[in-house]
């Protein structure tokens, strides 16, 4: 076995993975930019090398240096993590000419399977179903839009060696493949280094499964059951779970199989991951085709590992040193469901634009829900996982990968599972940017997300006009109006303890008005008990002035509200929406009819970036005519293009930027008349 590895990652992957290595009793070795010199990951390696300046092609990617690193260290191998160098066969090369162990595939199975057009190929002669489309190298725009004409709308482009849903494009008409054609190249070849572009038809009512593979150098390859990955915004996966509400015994068998012939094909050992498109049109459920295959570990590998028992990370290891896997096909069981949730710096009440910048608050739900507390005096949640690499005032970069953390959650039942998640993310603490715990709180509470009836267009069919907070009910205001006068009373009864504040002899109010959206309660505290329009409420809760959640108990339910102080009130956050309580004393409420609304002022003539990020293309000069929906400009951020098209026609009046420059949030681009 290893007695040191070096981590060529960052974040909460590079974390994960010294955990295992650790209860191993092997030593790490982190590499880190300018960027994440106080990262988490570097504390808690036993050794950690500077690799170079933020941006990950003059660190991260950089071979020779990691290279360098392992000599300085003594490293004997390298875990790759996911993204970055993980599917670099050249990488997996240089390692083998200095005697470095990979901690992965074999060179041959990457080269094979990186390259999704020959990987189709592959596929195909190893008797895998493969969806049809135009096997081959795709000349320019022109030969791309003959391609789509010939395979019939709609049509997906995928960048090559494309990952992460980068390079991914989805086109219904011939207009999606002109914009979109050059936009996968770009961004095939600034986050893979190769800008060829392959179309495949798309599915209709499409379901994203995957199966795990694990296979060692003796021959030996498992499937470890299957995960849904359905739910995905701009390809992106969001959620994940093991096993699929969808996947019969049968199809898991058949599913299986044919990935393991795939596997065995390549001469494939490691973890992998080979992901399926199945058509849910199709009742027999039998209908599923080969994507792609991920010579790596998954983001979304710790669902498996809650199902199965196996350490996917652990067993990397023991095969790249050449062990034997200690169990066969008939090991592998099913046990209870497992849910990962993606906690992203974006902002779902905005269109999820990124949101980059300084964590000035960080506390995640803590693991295992026992009676014991925390050093914050917080009890954790049985069943629940959290692997981030962040931390309570670090820096969220423009640099990387927007993802915050990764919620767990394992239950007995998939029910069980998805009420986890909704009280972890509740308890789940992020200030200083944006983010979207309301975000899958709600689509945790979603009926159609209970029922199971998932497909990669979930988030764009149940939020076509955006997302603005989960469905509320009369009962949870009412229940978060009795809070608010609750804190409201104990707010006024420490300013009234303070010098200078309202005085010693002076009570408290004891009776509040509670306006929350349409909904006004009069909230009183009769004799230490709190009444609700008159009614006892049966509220269980503890406050002390400063806390940012409340755990209270409504009758015989829990409800974690995390709290913020307004000036009028409070900003009240819980269940997958966020609510503005205005709270105002009893014997002045009526003085609130008085207020002037302000009108916000209309800034639909300017174009604004949304984002932190870089002017790419501006499309657009002064005295141009413009038509709604019309592109103007491309900015990149978080390796992403995000096109920003006109709200209305006009002229354009004045150009503010040009391309190149780099924009903060919110920063005008033009005005237009």
């Amino acid at each position: 076995m290893f007695k040191k590895i070096l981590i060529a990652n960052r974040g909460e992957i590079a974390c994960r993975i010294i955990k295992t290595a650790r209860r191993m009793g092997i030593a790490t070795v982190a590499v880190y930019s300018d960027a994440d010199a106080r990262a988490p990951f570097v504390q808690m390696a036993d050794e950690a090398v500077h690799i170079g300046p933020s941006p990950a092609a003059q660190s991260y990617l950089i071979v020779d240096k990691i290279i360098a690193a392992c000599k300085q260290t003594g490293a004997e191998a390298v875990h790759p993590g996911y993204g970055f160098l993980s599917e670099r066969t050249s990488f997996a090369e240089a390692l083998a000419k200095e005697n470095i162990a990979f901690i992965g595939p074999p060179v041959n199975a990457i080269a094979a399977m990186g390259d999704k057009i020959e990987s189709k190929k592959l596929a195909m002669s190893a008797g895998v179903n493969v969806v049809p489309g135009f096997v081959g190298e795709i000349d320019d725009t022109e030969h791309a839009v003959r391609i789509s004409e010939e395979i019939g709308y709609p049509v997906m482009m995928k960048a090559s060696a494309g990952g992460g849903g980068k390079g991914m494009r989805l086109a219904y008409n011939e207009q999606d493949v002109r914009e979109g054609f050059e936009a996968t190249k770009r961004e095939g070849l600034n986050s893979f280094g190769d800008d060829r572009v392959f179309i495949e038809k798309f599915i209709l009512n499409p379901r994203h499964i995957e199966i795990q593979i694990l296979g060692d150098q003796h021959g030996n390859i498992l499937y470890l059951n299957e995960r849904e990955c359905s739910i995905q915004r701009r390809h992106q996966k969001v959620v994940e779970e093991a096993p699929s509400p969808f996947v019969t015994p049968k199809m898991r068998k058949a599913m299986g199989e044919q990935c393991v012939a795939l596997s065995r094909a390549v001469g494939y050992y490691s973890a992998g991951t080979v992901e399926l498109i199945v058509s849910g049109a199709d009742p027999s459920g039998e209908s599923f085709y080969f994507l792609e295959m991920n010579t790596r570990l998954q983001v979304e590998h710790p669902v498996t590992e809650c199902i199965t028992g196996i350490d996917l990370v652990e067993q990397m290891i023991r095969v790249a040193a050449g062990e034997k896997l200690a169990m066969t096909q008939d090991d592998i069981k099913i046990d209870g469901w497992a849910i990962e949730n993606r906690v992203y710096a974006e902002d779902p009440y905005r269109g999820f634009l990124p949101s980059t910048g300084r964590l000035t608050r960080y506390r995640p739900p803590v693991a295992g829900w026992t009676e014991d507390e925390d050093a914050n005096g917080r009890r954790g949640v049985e069943g629940v996982r959290v692997d981030d690499g962040v931390y309570d005032g670090g820096e969220v970069s423009m640099f990387y990968d927007p993802m915050i953390a990764k919620l767990i959650t394992w239950g007995k039942t998939r029910d069980e599972a998805a009420d986890l998640q909704i009280a972890a993310l509740d308890r789940f603490e992020i200030e200083g940017l944006g983010h979207n715990i309301d975000f899958v709180s709600a689509i945790m509470q979603h009926p159609r997300f209970r029922s199971g009836e998932l497909t990669t267009g979930f988030i764009a069919e149940e939020y076509p006009d955006g997302f603005q907070g989960a469905a509320s009910t009369p009962e949870l205001v009412k229940s978060l109006a009795a809070i608010a006068g609750f804190v409201a009373t104990a707010e006024a009864d420490r300013a009234r303890h303070v010098d200078g504040q309202l005085g010693d002899t002076l009570d408290p109010p004891a009776r509040w008005q509670v306006t929350i959206g349409a909904a006004v309660h009069d909230i009183e505290m009769v004799d230490g008990d709190i009444h609700v329009d008159g009614a006892p409420f049966d509220l269980s809760m503890e406050y002390d002035p400063g806390d940012r959640l409340i755990e209270a108990e409504i009758g015989e339910e829990e409800l974690a509200v995390k709290i913020v102080k307004t000036r009028t009130g409070f900003h009240l956050t819980t269940r997958g929406a966020s609510y503005f309580a205005r709270v105002l004393p009893g014997h002045i409420a009526h003085l609130a009819t008085h207020m002037i609304e302000k009108i916000p002022p209309d800034l639909s003539k300017f174009l604004i970036c949304p984002m932190p990020g870089l002017l790419t293309t501006l499309h657009v000069n002064v005295g141009d005519t413009v038509e709604a929906g019309q592109p103007l400009a491309v900015v990149e951020a978080m390796k992403m293009e995000n096109i920003l098209r006109a709200e209305k026609s006009g002229t354009v009046k004045l150009v503010n930027a040009k391309a190149g420059e780099s924009l903060a949030v919110d920063a005008v681009i033009l005005e237009m008349e």
